[in-house]
């Protein structure tokens, strides 16, 4: 059997559950014109200037991209006044968090992972044969206090997502500053920033602050996916020390971000226009949004990204169904330990909308 051949920390992962494709959903449901708000993905879709860099280099495909990301990297620098040494970048924001577990992480020692928060980690963890240290949220939030309670000799990385996937919250600055002193000096703290540009000003700390804070070790990652539209070419970087980056660099794949890759997120890095518009659809959209669900009576959480939580009467699951029937697309939070809870992430108004009378015309099937 295949299985003897398989080492035992991989035979135990349970795969990260993907959505199938639209066409398919609708296919298999005999329904038409529906709407996805599962992937908090960007309703706006793709930077324009993102698609008009990509288009002038559709005619070099035939060459393979540019290995050390260098315009990509140094824009990156100089747009967030690092060091050009200290950024590194992977086929979308997970690669860079896989890229410091394959390099800190070996069998016996330990990571520790807020729970519920983003699932890759504790895949990642497990494909290296790395323990995972979990730590439940307090109120939805991460459990700073909890998280160094768990921190032992054998720790190795801590995995901070901020603002956190699935719940939405974040860390107040005084408190994750007494946190992150109170830290041993070798570990590595790997700040998750997907969500930051949706933050409001003033609601959070800058992870890149703390990456020549004397301390621990930091890490910091960030994705082109969200706030810049550009999921499907999977871009993303992160911000370290020149020395934590050099390591990361030994296990990097050579060519691992694409040529339209990189020239879509180098354009649209500079369309600060395109950002803005983006964060101003989500803010009017999550304020429609609450007040909608306020009107049906229904308990939410509130949120500083795109997305958010949404309780329900009945199993997640249940109301995933249902609401695919209605052509709508959202999470059920059951693989992260929220049975009784959806994410939806904001869509374009006439989304919102829909999704609010589906929702309320569910809710009257389980109340």
């Amino acid at each position: 059997m295949i299985s003897r051949l398989v080492p035992s920390h991989i035979a135990a992962i349970d795969p990260y559950p993907p959505g199938k494709p639209i066409e398919e959903l609708e296919r298999e449901l005999g329904i038409k014109d529906s709407i996805k708000l599962a992937s908090n993905e960007n309703p706006l879709g793709p930077s324009p200037k993102a698609v008009a860099a990509v288009q002038e280099k559709l005619d070099g495909l035939h060459r393979y991209p540019d290995g050390s990301g260098y315009y990509l990297r140094r824009r990156i620098a100089e747009k967030l006044g690092v060091p050009m040494e200290a950024v590194v970048i992977g086929n979308g924001s997970n690669e860079i968090l896989e890229l410091v577990i394959r390099t800190f992480v070996r069998p016996g020692l330990e990571v520790i992972i807020p729970n519920p928060s983003f699932l890759v980690y504790r895949l990642a963890v497990q494909t290296v044969g790395g323990t995972v240290v979990s730590v439940p949220l307090k109120d939805f939030t991460i459990d700073l206090d909890g998280v160094l309670r768990a921190v032992t000799d054998r720790t190795r990385l801590i995995f901070i997502n901020n603002p956190n996937n699935p719940t939405g919250t974040v860390l107040p600055k005084t408190a994750f500053t007494d946190f992150f002193r109170a830290l041993p000096a070798d570990v590595v703290v790997v700040i998750d920033e997907a969500y930051i540009e949706f933050a409001p000003s003033g609601s959070t700390f800058d992870g890149l602050d703390f990456v020549s804070a004397q301390g621990p070790w930091v890490v910091t990652a960030r994705t082109f996916s969200k706030a810049y539209g550009l999921a499907g070419l999977r871009v993303g970087y992160g911000v370290m020390d020149p020395a934590v980056a050099a390591f990361l660099h030994r296990v990097r794949q050579p060519f691992n971000v694409s040529t339209l890759a990189q020239a879509a997120a180098l354009a649209a890095l500079d369309d600060d226009d395109f950002l803005e518009r983006s964060r101003r659809v989500v803010r009017e959209g999550l304020e429609y949004l609450y007040r909608g669900l306020d009107a049906l009576g229904v308990d939410y959480l509130p949120t500083h990204t795109n997305f958010f939580l949404i309780a329900v009467p009945v199993d997640a699951k249940k109301i995933y169904e249902a609401m695919l029937r209605e052509g709508v697309i959202l999470r059920a939070m059951n693989a992260y330990g929220l049975d009784r809870h959806i994410r939806v992430n904001v869509g374009l108004p006439e989304e919102n909308e829909r999704f609010l009378k589906a929702f309320a015309k569910v809710l009257e099937q389980f109340t």
